[in-house]
């Protein structure tokens, strides 16, 4: 069983892995300094609900942008200007809540700031990984990513906490800015190689709407991001409105506020150090039901036993429920997508689950304002029990042993006329001859073929059989332009989609033939 600590033997991943703690560190000393300087304003529970909310909407709103500029853009680059940005923008932050100059709607303004920050730095560091890891080394690299989140989740509010109660929120507003200082210096020690790339870099837009249709002809994608959603959604309640249960129903100051997110780090810290083993015995489905029910009876507690040990103690329960699901999310997602669309999937990832919390924060603030804290606790339980039941119907499929490594297997097309890369839509054609007793399986390969062509650029597809020859099969898709159908050729297609191929071709008579189609009004 691979140690769960093996990615930290990389020097690059072992520095990398201390800065991104380092801000993490601050980014939660920023949210309890935020949600305490807004919890004794009337009508606390929207306030603090939300400060969560415009610190995901940035992420729900621009993680798939950013994904694209993270999979078009050097990745390391892009970190180190965002990170500098940031530093400016928390600097700004301490100085006017120091000088008292802090209202809470400019308060929410600064943390939408700092959250467009985060939703152009987390797909780009979720695409890095990969590259400075092994694929073996990927679920344990995920692990310690969940392990760094919540060792700053048991330490930057516990830490906060103190500060807030003896300093004032302008001192972890401050911390917040020099880790991004921190993370920008690790940055410059880094020495990115040179990657080789397709011969023209992707534009934006097309970029962008590239990412969305790989997801959309992704099923194993799908199925993990509704998975995402059923479980963040409910799971929101407890970061939307914590602070008001330690305020309101516990009676706690800044510093009992702290220990109870702190309870949360820690259960997500034991949990994450047990992943390997829990990986081990359990498939990806009996954990997200165990982690749901879990993290439903925390909830139930929290709402019915306002007792401040009792909270603490599910809270633990709560954390490694998080811990375990976000991670096992996480690494599968590594594992499902290839490095060309790596960082916008891993956006549209962030954009569903930071979508998630949001809606979830802002609903559940609402429901405990109506009906008060409990039934939005209650509540948010019993949507938790219905989604994890789900699991029977929409199991998650994670493929550990598919090939995501680029495969450059199509012959160089050959073609008289010499069309602009802008040219398009391009229609290809790939004709096939296959005997009647094939013809059954040969068309259930193909439906591998269709999502294989869809995912990497195609808009449109069809198989069709000649009505005048019936051993004769043609394939048709449609490219938006002649780039997008070079970057099939140049490196979009992995390993899986070349067996794909190779199981439908074994059911026909040889190699298909294949023309390309120009649209006639620009033929020279």
């Amino acid at each position: 069983m691979e140690s769960p600590w093996a990615p930290l033997r990389g020097r690059v991943f072992r520095m990398l892995w201390v800065a991104v703690l380092a801000g993490n560190v601050g980014t939660w000393m920023q949210t309890v300094g935020a949600q305490w300087l807004v919890v004794q304003e009337p009508n606390a529970a929207t306030w603090t609900s939300l400060v969560q909310t415009v610190t995901m909407l940035p992420v729900l709103l621009l993680a798939l942008p950013a994904g694209a500029i993270a999979d078009v853009l050097d990745r390391r680059r892009l970190l180190l200007g965002v990170q500098i940005a940031l530093f400016f923008v928390g600097a700004a932050l301490t100085v006017l809540t120091l000088v008292e100059r802090m209202p809470p709607g400019l308060l929410l303004g600064f943390t939408f700031l700092l959250g467009v920050g985060q939703a152009l730095t987390l797909p780009t560091w979720q695409a890095v990984i990969p590259e400075i890891v092994s694929r073996e080394e990927l679920p344990a690299a995920s692990a310690l990513g969940a392990v760094n989140t919540n060792l700053a989740r048991s330490a930057g509010p516990a830490v906060a906490g103190l500060l807030v109660a003896q300093v004032g929120s302008a001192a972890v507003f401050g911390l917040n800015a020099l880790s991004y200082g921190v993370f920008a210096v690790a940055l410059v020690l880094w020495r990115r190689p040179a990657r080789r790339g397709p011969s023209h870099p992707e534009r934006f837009g097309p970029a962008v709407r590239a990412g969305g249709r790989f997801v959309r002809y992704s099923p194993d994608v799908r199925r993990l991001l509704i998975r995402v959603v059923l479980f963040v959604v409910p799971g929101s309640v407890v970061w939307g409105l914590l602070p008001v249960v330690a305020r309101q129903e516990l009676g706690l100051g800044a510093s009992g506020y702290g220990v109870l997110l702190a309870a949360l780090g820690v259960g997500a810290v034991a949990g994450a150090l047990l992943m390997p083993r829990v990986r081990h015995l359990l498939s990806a489905d009996r954990l997200f039901v165990g982690a749901g029910v879990g993290y439903a009876a925390a909830l139930l507690v929290v709402a019915l036993v306002p007792d401040e040990f009792a909270v603490t103690g599910v809270l633990v329960l709560a954390g490694a429920g998080w811990m375990c699901l976000v991670s096992r999310m996480n690494a599968s997602l590594q594992l499902l997508l290839p490095n060309w669309v790596r960082a916008r999937g891993f956006g549209i990832y962030q954009v569903v689950f930071a979508g998630s919390q949001a809606v979830g924060a802002l609903v559940w603030g609402q429901v405990a304002e109506a009906f008060g804290l409990p039934a939005a606790f209650v509540g948010a339980a019993v949507v938790m029990l219905l989604g994890t039941a789900t699991v029977w119907w929409l199991p998650v499929h994670e493929h550990d042993d598919a090939d995501r490594s680029p495969a450059i297997f199509w012959a160089e097309p050959h073609i008289m006329l010499e069309p602009h890369l802008d040219e398009g839509p391009v229609l290809v054609t790939a004709i096939y001859r296959v005997r009647d007793q094939q013809a059954d399986g040969f068309v259930e390969a193909m439906e591998a073929v269709r999502l294989t062509r869809l995912r990497t650029g195609a808009t449109r597809w069809g198989l069709f059989r000649d009505g005048e020859d019936p051993v004769r099969y043609v394939e048709v898709y449609q490219v938006p332009t002649w780039e997008d159908h070079l970057r099939q050729h140049e490196g979009r297609l992995t390993g899986s989609d070349e067996e794909a191929e190779k199981r439908a071709i074994a059911l026909a008579e040889g190699p298909a033939e294949v023309t390309h189609l120009l649209p006639a009004d620009k033929a020279d």
